[in-house]
Parts: structure tokens; sequence; C-alpha cells
């Protein structure tokens, strides 16, 4: 088991946090030495930052769950698969840690009911927020892996990932369309979709992007999102559904929800800028 150079200044809990954790243990079904550890990987910066608990965030454990979470996938991909190859393996692994996915799976766990956040996150809607919820499971993967060692954060991740990564074997997953449009593209046009963004909505807490995707000489979109990721996921969506007719066995099973360009915002059918 690692063992930290570095104390952590753990936050104390009181009763009422410790009642709250313990159900999300029985619901996890996990159980932690110390529940300081869990506490912390449920600690967003804004809520550390209103408290004026400098640094006691869950931003460290996020970055150590992400390096765990990617070394259990890979190594479980590598010995499961032996006659896949390397890049096969790499796609797998990206789908299945992916935002999109560890969001999911965050909410499923109800990760969402026990993140502590501060006031301005909590009113723009940042217990739904994919970002802060796919980081919050790595953080808890994080804090798990300090709290009782390798073994136990492996079967955690298997519990929640090997399902995932099933989908992907059996092609059930929410598919990539960035990734798709672009090797279409490649194959047939011998070029590259560029993505463009058109319009930013919103105060900086809670923005929306809406960005364009140019094929050659075409437009498409525009894509909407709360952050760019999203919105060329959907401006890619749009793209790849209008350049393929459709094409229903290319279609992830529950395709993102169709947008609008903004009001007075029409898209181009210019060369894109480079």
């Amino acid at each position: 088991m690692f063992t930290q150079r570095r104390r952590d200044h753990l936050i104390a809990l009181n009763p009422e946090r410790k009642k709250e954790l313990q159900l999300f243990e029985k619901h996890a079904r996990i159980r932690f030495r110390r529940l300081e550890f869990l506490n912390q990987a449920f600690t967003h910066r804004s809520f550390a930052h209103e408290a004026g608990e400098s640094g006691e965030n869950n931003e460290r454990l996020e970055f150590l769950g992400d390096s765990v979470l990617g070394l259990v996938v890979a190594e479980y991909v590598y010995a499961t698969l032996p006659d896949q190859p390397e890049g096969e393996l790499a796609r797998i692994k990206s789908f299945v840690v992916s935002e999109a996915s560890l969001s999911e799976i965050a909410r499923g766990l109800r990760v969402d009911n026990f993140i502590l956040i501060g006031k301005g996150e909590e009113y723009s809607g940042g217990r739904s927020k994919k970002t802060i919820l796919a980081d919050c499971l790595e953080a808890i993967i994080g804090a798990y892996y300090l709290d009782s060692g390798f073994p136990a954060a492996q079967r955690f991740v298997h519990n929640m990932l090997i399902p995932e990564i099933n989908k992907v074997l059996e092609n059930r997953h929410a598919k990539d369309y960035k990734t798709l449009l672009q090797e279409y593209v490649q194959k047939r046009m011998k070029t590259y979709p560029k993505y463009r963004v058109v319009q930013k909505t919103g105060p900086d807490h809670d923005k929306t992007f809406w960005i364009e995707v140019h094929v050659g000489e075409r437009s498409f979109g525009a894509g909407k999102g709360k952050n760019k990721k999203e919105a060329e996921q959907e401006a890619a969506r749009l793209a790849y559904e209008n350049m393929t007719g459709g094409d229903k066995g290319s279609r992830p099973e529950k395709p993102l929800p169709a947008s609008r360009a903004p009001a007075g915002q029409k898209s181009e059918n210019r060369p894109a800028r480079r």
C-alpha cells in the first residue's frame, strides 16, 4: 500500500456528515477506514473556497484517481483481450474512462447527493454538471486507494467499469462523434473537420457555447453545449448524421438531443477559417 510522505490536513466530520457518508458507502458497496478521505473526495473547490479551507478540496485526489483508474482499466483490457491490437485497446479505454461514461456512473451512485459545492455552483446546477460528477468519481477512486490500498480500489473500479467495457465490446455504448466524423471525412474526402465557436452566452460561471463544424465547403451546426467539448460533439453529431444519411448502425443507443443555432445565427456555407 502507498505510504504518504505528505500529511493530508483532513477536515473533521460531524456526526450528521458521517451518517451521510456511511449511506454512500452502503450504496457504493465500499468501506473506508477513514471517512475523512471520502469527505475530501466530495469537496469541490468552490465549497472549500467559500468555507475558507485553503487547498482542502478534491483536486489532488482527482489527479491520483485518474491515474489509478487508467491503470486498472488498461490492465483489465490487456489481460482479457489478448487478440486485440494496441489501437483497439486504447479505443476501448478512451470510451469507458470518458467524462460521459464516468458522469453516468456517478449519477447511478448518487454522487450528486453528497457533493459539497459552493452556493454559486449550486445555483448554476453544479450538481448535475458532467465535469464535476466525473471529477468527483475519480477523486473517490483516489481517496479509496489511499485509504484501503490498490486491491480494494481495483475491485471498486472493476465493479463500475467492466459493464461499460462490455457495452463497448457489444457496440452498445455512446460513440464519440468527433472521432466518427474525423474517420469518415479522412477516408472519403482526405481532409479534416474544423470547429469554430460562433457564439457564447451566459455568465462566466454558467456559459453556453455554440460551435459549427466545417467540412470542405460545407458547415454544420451550430452544436450547443455547456462547454466546448459538448458543443463540438453535438456539432459533429449533426454533421455525421447529415453526411451519412443518419446511418442507424452508426448511431449511439441514446443520441444527444438535437439543438438549433442561436437566434439570428445561421450556418455559413463557406470554407472554414484557418
